[in-house]
């Protein structure tokens, strides 16, 4: 039987065709997400909802005008942004996505929102998610006046695929918007009472997968948060193995039976019995695209022409490594918990600072980072995991980032079977949904 799986990235949308109880992929396809919109303010990161509804929708149809006895639609996405529907399911607003900062923002005579809601209450909500977004919206009047709901992307487009007039949040998602108590499976209330009306506009939250309604006589389930599908998607054995995921930011991931709440990692849940242990780097790949268009640039200053800066900064890794290397620290969009904090290079001597020890400094730092957060999981829940999978374009593109995972984290490195991991994910999440796969058999239990 086979299932569609529908992934709504930042850079890019994916859609997969899987049988089940297989799991192979029959087709794939993945395209640019081009809904980026200019805006006014640095700080700000929005897209268009109505173009990836439309290219979400473009590519399913694409799919069942081949596909036969199609029996269920996954979909999973960006995690954490949000966009505001009226009454009817219509989008009100662009998308604020994750890389948004205004919940960063200290207005006039008062402390960023973030700030507010930690000296406060203790509870940690960071830039980027949701309710940042929407109680600065709602304390500076930015929220549109018809809005009955927000919702995530993901949830949105189910939305627009079934026709659904609000949205039927998964506790995925829910998480990803920051002040869910993830114990009570509840909205923090103290929290969200800091800003008048900030809890109006929350949509309905359910633990478990669940048909939000048809697509083409298709049932469509409520979306998954990406982090999460991508899990699904990717590891075999999730008692055994970790994910560590390199795309436009960076995570590792592992599976738990209970909640951990420190500095640096978060609990995400995947259903209303089983979490992943989380801690994420904001930059990840995006510090080596970073280096990438810094060579560009030289390179095009000198008169060099257009070349592929990844292909050469390749050839700089096959280069001897001097034994004294560059450290690079690449917190260049700062943390979750200190946005402000910026990277630096350090040891830096005559022979280090070259093109070969930056561009290996670089990918090492993406590597430290995230294996800072793995340590951190692993003393206080006493994780057992002892081998890595591994996916994201930047780890199957870069065989020497493959290498420097498995030094630093000292286990064995294993590449996902399939590139459209997510996409699997929520394939996996609608399988359960409609009754074709067991929940334990789905992590490997």
């Amino acid at each position: 039987m086979k299932i569609l799986g529908l992934d709504l990235g930042t850079t890019t949308l994916s859609a997969v065709c899987m049988d089940i109880p297989g799991g192979r992929v029959l087709r794939a396809c993945t395209e640019p997400n081009r809904s980026g919109l200019r805006t006014a303010h640095g700080w700000e990161h929005l897209q268009d909802p109505e173009a990836i509804v439309k290219a979400a929708g473009s590519m399913l149809d694409a799919l069942l005008e081949t596909e036969q006895d199609v029996c269920a639609i996954g979909v999973t996405g960006q995690m954490h942004g949000i966009v505001y529907v009226d009454a009817s399911g219509q989008s009100l607003s662009p998308l604020m996505t994750w890389q948004d900062q205004r919940g960063a923002l200290a207005e006039e005579g008062t402390e960023s929102v973030c700030t507010l809601v930690r000296e406060r209450t203790g509870c940690r909500l960071f830039p980027g998610y949701g309710l940042a977004s929407h109680m600065y919206n709602l304390r500076n009047g930015l929220v549109p006046l018809r809005t009955a709901k927000l919702a995530t992307i993901a949830d949105y487009v189910v939305m627009r695929l079934t026709g659904r007039s609000s949205p039927l949040m998964h506790i995925s998602q829910a998480a990803g918007l920051g002040l869910f108590d993830l114990q009570t499976q509840t909205w923090k209330e103290e929290a969200l009472g800091l800003v008048p009306g900030s809890g109006d506009a929350l949509p309905s939250v359910i633990p478990h997968f669940e048909i939000a309604g048809m697509y083409r006589g298709i049932p469509v389930c409520t979306a998954l948060g990406d982090n999460q599908a991508g899990f699904l998607g990717s590891v075999d054995n999730p008692q055994e193995n970790i994910l560590v995921n390199m795309g436009t930011g960076g995570q590792v991931s592992a599976l738990s039976d209970r909640i951990l709440e420190t500095e640096g990692v978060e609990t995400r849940p995947l259903n209303e019995h089983a979490y992943l242990v989380v801690s994420a780097s904001l930059c990840g790949g995006r510090a080596y695209a970073c280096l990438a268009e810094l060579f560009a640039s030289i390179a095009q200053a000198f008169g060099c022409g257009e070349q592929d800066p990844y292909s050469v900064m390749n050839r700089f890794l096959d280069l001897p490594q001097d034994p004294d290397p560059l450290c690079v620290e690449t917190t260049f969009a700062g943390t979750r918990d200190d946005p402000g904090l910026r990277g630096r290079i350090t040891n830096i001597s005559t022979e280090n600072l070259t093109a070969t020890g930056l561009t290996r400094g670089v990918l090492e730092g993406m590597v430290r980072e995230l294996y800072g957060g793995w340590m951190c999981m692993k003393t206080h829940l006493l994780l057992a995991q002892s081998r890595i999978t591994v996916s994201g374009n930047a780890m199957r593109l870069n065989p020497q980032l493959r290498r420097i995972t498995e030094t630093c984290f000292g286990m064995p490195v294993t590449l996902t079977a399939h590139t459209e991991e997510a996409a699997c994910g929520a394939a996996v999440s609608a399988a359960v949904a409609v009754g074709l796969m067991d929940w334990h058999a789905a992590i490997g239990q």
